[in-house]
């Protein structure tokens, strides 16, 4: 397949003020790639748009699960950017807790967060990435979209719908102009963890120690993580993993489908724990 030429073109990305969206941003405006920057947090987007090397940047303050708004901001982007040859989604948040503690109103914002506003981005932006050359979206899936560990309940069902998602687009595509590809990261350290929610009926002390026994286990930085994501977008990669761990827990689950958990029980064992008191 013939790969995008991004320079010159706009690629639109979500999440972009931190994390490893604000690293894409950084590596796509070296390279002289026009930019539609979306995420909710104003003047964190700001600050990455200060020091970015110079392009054609506009910024899109967007709560992802208004999708009045989100559809409101994909209209302003095509308006002001004639050619869109990608779509890059790292909008996401985590969340601890298990199925007792968690509500159903938090796993609902989660998935409103991670799945719904991947899914509204998309669709708004799709006639714009139909209209142009060639274009390709890329999803952010995770590692936990391929295995589902205890504890991690709606940021998996959120992050294995991604991957459905992104899997039935492609389908949908072929033959278009357009293609999808979803992202697997494993332990990037981006802080999400640290940042995320948690179950409001989990002592915070106690949710603290599991997200520090989480982010201990991520060694991926979050330049090399953009780095592959740009590579999979410009080579138009349907399926691609990120770091070591992702790659060792993709063979996995192919080899023990249903009893991959016992080899991960062990050492996901202190991340995973949010009901054990401090003390």
């Amino acid at each position: 397949m013939k790969r995008l030429a991004l320079a010159g073109s706009t690629t639109v990305i979500t999440g972009a003020a931190n994390g490893m969206g604000a690293q894409i941003a950084r590596i796509l405006a070296a390279d002289g790639v026009h930019l539609a920057l979306i995420d909710h947090d104003a003047d964190a987007l700001a600050t990455v748009v200060a020091a970015l090397p110079p392009t054609t940047v506009t910024t899109h303050v967007v709560d992802l699960r208004d999708d009045d708004a989100v559809f409101a901001a994909a209209a302003d982007i095509s308006g002001a950017h004639p050619r869109i040859s990608a779509l890059i989604t790292c909008a996401g948040s985590s969340m601890l807790g298990t199925l007792d503690q968690l509500t159903m109103e938090e796993m609902r914002w989660l998935a409103d967060v991670n799945l719904w506003g991947t899914v509204s981005i998309t669709k708004a932006l799709l006639p714009s990435l139909r209209a142009s050359p060639a274009a390709h979206i890329t999803h952010l899936a995770s590692i936990y979209a391929l295995a589902a560990p205890a504890g991690r309940i709606p940021y998996a069902l959120s992050k294995y719908a991604v991957r459905g998602f992104s899997e039935a687009l492609r389908h949908e595509l072929e033959g278009t102009t357009v293609t999808v590809g979803a992202v697997y990261p494993a332990g990037v350290r981006t802080g999400i963890i640290l940042h995320g929610r948690y179950a409001a009926a989990i002592d915070p002390a106690v949710a603290a120690r599991a997200a520090e026994a989480q982010a201990a286990m991520y060694h991926t930085e979050p330049a090399d993580a953009a780095a592959a994501i740009v590579r999979a977008t410009v080579r138009r990669r349907a399926r691609t993993m990120v770091g070591r761990e992702a790659r060792l827990v993709d063979v996995l689950v192919r080899l023990a489908p249903a009893a991959y958990w016992r080899v991960m029980r062990r050492p996901l064992r202190d991340a995973t724990d949010t009901t054990t008191p401090i003390g």
